[in-house]
């Protein structure tokens, strides 16, 4: 699920964009302005995709159940990957077609007035949710740069409503140019030039929206910091006289912006008892999720190392091959494969889970 102060964002965003988009319409039919018309219309997409945000911000808090056992988490990635489509379809598309239009059909422009004083009111509103946006994704950000930043955010509602506002910003301040140059040059291909360039400008922030929620869609690893942290709580129980040998491997993978999901398979030592193993692992999680909240699951698997690196072995043999050429129909009777034995090491597995 997407953080209370997401949400908050997403709601000032939707109000703004509505009132902004009825000022925007207004404005266009009183003046004929096709850039005024494409802003017009990305204001009305983006109070949409406000819309469908909070409903999948509404949808990924629903609880666990049989048939979504990991919960709906994920199911914000999904609304936000349809917003990406929509800002680049409705909004990017209609946006460029209007441009076009208006260089094979020109018309000239009237009261540039009220124009400029329903950019003016746009960029304030917009200015407002562009630095509320912002300030919030800051406070997540850390040390890494902006662009970093945004692609290593699981937070998809939030990075979604700041590029759109930056778009919505970068729009309104072509729309201007485009004005000033129709009424003081007289060069009336500019509003149309001007509306090519805003869909231009959707068109690559819905392609970097696409590209990025899909990875998330997908499933992408918690960061580096809490892999390194998980890692290091684990490896706190490593020792001659401790009850773990060594780590395996550590999976993570983010369901939601808040809500991770965490395996590890850890080398138990010979001869623990299932008590011992039980205690370690509560032991495990109240740590993890006291130092990160966000881990909502943890499964712990006891294996060999022998053991684990021959499951990942036949885990990566039945990954089809991009290379492999396609199998030879053959004449030949196949033989039963053989049985597959498991070395015998004097260690019990036992695969025990917590669950928050």
């Amino acid at each position: 699920m997407a953080s209370s102060g997401s949400t908050k964002i997403v709601l000032i965003a939707l109000v703004c964009n509505f009132g902004i988009a009825v000022a925007k319409f207004t404005a266009a039919v009183w003046t004929q302005s096709s850039a005024m018309l494409s802003e017009a219309i990305h204001s009305l997409v983006d109070t949409s995709n406000q819309a469908l945000l909070l409903y999948g911000i509404r949808r990924s808090q629903r609880p666990a159940d049989a048939r979504h056992p990991f919960g709906y988490s994920r199911e914000l990635y999904f609304w936000s990957f349809v917003v990406a489509i929509l800002l680049f379809s409705m909004g990017a598309g209609v946006s460029i077609y209007e441009g076009f239009q208006k260089l094979l059909h020109p018309h000239p422009l009237t009261n540039f007035a009220v124009n400029y004083i329903v950019l003016a009111v746009a960029m304030a509103l917009e200015g407002y949710t562009a630095w509320r946006a912002a300030a919030e994704f800051e406070s997540h950000r850390g040390t890494r740069s902006w662009l970093a930043a945004l692609r290593l955010s699981k937070d998809a509602a939030l990075f979604t409503v700041l590029l759109e506002d930056v778009a919505a910003v970068a729009g309104l301040l072509i729309a201007f140019v485009g004005l000033l140059t129709v009424q003081f040059l007289g060069i009336q291909e500019a509003d149309g030039i001007a509306s090519i360039l805003i869909g231009l400008i959707l068109a690559t922030v819905a392609t970097f929206m696409s590209v990025e929620i899909k990875g998330l869609l997908i499933g992408e690893a918690a960061s580096p910091k809490v892999q390194a942290g998980l890692r290091e709580i684990l490896q706190s129980e490593i020792g001659p006289s401790g009850p773990l040998r060594a780590i395996n491997e550590i999976r993570t993978m983010h369901m939601g912006p808040e809500d991770v999901l965490v395996v590890a398979s850890v080398d138990a030592a010979d001869g623990i008892p299932a008590e011992e193993v039980e205690a370690l692992t509560a032991q495990f999680e109240r740590a993890i999720m006291k130092k990160f909240p966000e881990v909502r699951r943890l499964y712990i698997e006891t294996q060999s190392v022998a053991d684990h690196k021959a499951a990942i072995a036949a885990e990566k043999s039945r990954q089809p091959s991009r290379k492999a050429a396609p199998a030879k129909k053959s004449t030949r009777r196949a033989k039963k494969p053989a049985a597959v034995k498991t070395a015998a090491n004097g260690k019990s597995k036992r695969e025990t889970k917590s669950q928050s």
